[in-house]
Formats: C-alpha cells, structure tokens, sequence
C-alpha cells in the first residue's frame, strides 16, 4: 500500500534549503511498494527523481512536475561473516553517517573515512562516495535495484556497478531507471587497512596525541576536519563539494607548474594527476565571493552555498561563472559533482 501525494514543498527535503514543489510525492518503506506504483497507470508516464537525503541535488525550478519518490527503506542486517569479514546488507533510506557510526561502533572496517558525508546508504554507490583516500566501491559486494520498466528487481555485483571517479552505472547509462533498495557492504573484522595519509588525518591525531590508531580515532578524526572548514547543511544551505577535482595529463600540469609553482596534485597514474578544484577556485578568487543569497563558501571554495531564500538558478548560473573563469585562467574544466533537477 502506498500513500500518493499532491503539491508536496520540498524544501526542508533537500540540503541547499531551495524551494521546489513536488506535483506528486510518495514516500516508499518497503522494496515490494514499489510494484504498486506500476498499478497506477497514470504516473507511468511521469518523470521520475529518487530522493535520498537530498544532499547531492540542486533544484533550478520552482516545480518538479513529475513524481518525486521519496527513499525510506531502512535496516541493517548481516548477512554472513567469517574470522575476517562481515557481510551487511543495509537498507538504502538509512543515513549514510549514522551507518558509518553504526561499523565503528561495531569495530567493521572500511568506511570510517567516509565519516559525516550527507546524504543516504543508497546516494552512496550512485556516486561513489569519497573523502581522505578511501572510495565507497572498495567496500560494495553488491548494490539490490528495483527498475522501473521491467517491474523487477536485480542484484548488480560490484564489477556491474561500472564504479568511476564519483560515478557509477546508475549516475549514468542507468539514471532515472532505477531505484536502489539495498546495498550490501563487505567490511573487515580485523586486520583493518587504516588510511592516515591523506588530507590532515594524521596532523589531526598528532595534535590530539593519539598514538593508538583505531576506526574510531581515524573517524573522530575526519569527522572534525569536516566540521572546522564545511559548513553544516543544517545552518547554512549547501550540497558538499559542488565540483569534481579534475583530472589533467602530467605534461599539462608540468606545463602549468611552470607558472603557477604552487599548483598542488596528487598522481592519478604515470600519466595522470589530479588538481584539487578548491585551489583551482580558490586562485581564480571567487572563495568567499557573495552574490545577494547565494556565494561561495568562505573557509572552502568547493562548496557553493545558499545564505536562505536563494534560488537555484542562481546557484547554477555562479556554478557556471567560476567553469569559464577557472577554464580561462588554467585551461581546466571543472564539472559539476551535484545532480542538476
């Protein structure tokens, strides 16, 4: 059974806080509620968006005039488990953080870099998540997904998931044909491989004399380096990191370095780089930019934000701006990490 609504406010639905009504909503707790939204003929024809924790999304119009399916399916359950590893099959309407707090607690590792990301379980795989050397596919056995042509459910296993730099098959060739139900991690239960390298993790453990790493201290860790310099959605309205770092050949960031000696990367392979976009936004002087009620964050320049009562079109319209100024000073493209509605 499933409860159809009508002229729903999304607002408080998606974390940039932008105003958009939903011509129909439906929120969906359990996988097998999805099959009733097929008897009703009428919204078969309807464009589609599956809502998670509206954290990765940026509205440009006041309607979505479609129907808008809301992502409550909850539950973690272990699946199986060896001397090694546990297997968890996760619900994907749960919270991504408090899932990441629930394998801490439980001393399963894998995901404690992943700590305070926004969004849902299910939000995860479509991006492939990422923060501090660690990527969410690394941790994926296998994502459940209801298609909506088929009326069916299917198991993609890890490999099927076509999982990239913040993409994944249903980001992709797959969006709008899927609903994701289920995600099955794989996650350590000793041994753990704990990743201190990247960003400020170490200097953080050192500052707080933490010399015993865990996943907790690893969690802790990142959890506050996200709290000093993101803004929290909840006060300020903003969906994370709005662009992907892009990725450049080492020639092009050799030839770079030649005039910008302070231009950070970090290998992607023998040929590749990747430069932070922060820096790239940063330098082209937009950080801390305000625009009436929308700008760009002050302590991090990836991350686009809405000061209340802003509207999309003109976070977008900024969005753009900063691709063409950042393309003309450095010859990169940035593109755009946040799912454009």
């Amino acid at each position: 059974m499933i409860h159809l609504q009508e002229n729903i406010d999304l607002t408080l639905l998606n974390t940039f806080g932008l105003q958009c009504t939903a011509r129909y909503f439906v929120s969906i707790q359990k996988a097998e509620q999805l099959k009733a939204l097929l008897e009703l003929d009428f919204l078969q024809k309807e464009t589609k968006l599956v809502l998670g924790g509206g954290s990765n999304l940026l509205f440009t119009k006041n309607i979505f005039d479609g129907l808008v399916i809301k992502n409550e399916i909850k539950g973690i359950e272990i699946l199986k488990e060896n001397d090694d590893h546990c297997w968890l099959k996760v619900g994907a309407g749960e919270g991504w953080h408090d899932f990441v707090l629930y394998c801490v607690k439980q001393q399963l590792g894998g995901v404690e870099n992943l700590s305070l990301i926004p969004g849902s379980v299910g939000a995860a795989p479509m991006q492939n998540i990422g923060a501090y050397g660690a990527e969410v596919k690394d941790t994926i056995e296998s994502v459940t997904a209801f298609e909506f042509e088929k009326g069916t459910f299917r198991d993609f296993p890890n490999q099927e998931c076509a999982f990239g730099y913040r993409e994944s098959y249903f980001k992709n060739e797959g969006k709008n044909r899927y609903f994701i139900t289920h995600v099955c991690f794989k996650l350590s239960k000793r041994n753990h491989i704990i990743k201190t390298e990247y960003g400020a993790i170490k200097e953080f453990l050192t500052k707080m004399n933490i010399n015993e790493l865990s996943l907790k201290a690893v969690s802790d860790a990142v959890i506050a380096i996200r709290q000093s310099k993101l803004p929290d959605p909840a006060k300020i309205g903003n969906a994370g990191s709005f662009f992907k770092n892009p990725t450049i050949t080492l020639e092009q960031y050799e030839i770079l370095k030649q005039k910008h000696a302070a231009m950070p990367m970090f290998a992607v392979d023998a040929l590749h780089v990747k430069v932070p976009a922060a820096w790239l936004i940063e330098q082209s002087g937009w950080k801390g930019k305000t625009f009436d009620k929308v700008g760009v964050h002050t302590q991090q320049a990836l991350v686009l934000v809405n000061y209340g009562h802003g509207k999309g079109k003109d976070i977008l319209e900024l969005a753009t701006k900063i691709q063409a100024n950042v393309e003309s000073n450095f010859g990169i493209k940035l593109n755009m990490e946040v799912n454009i509605v």
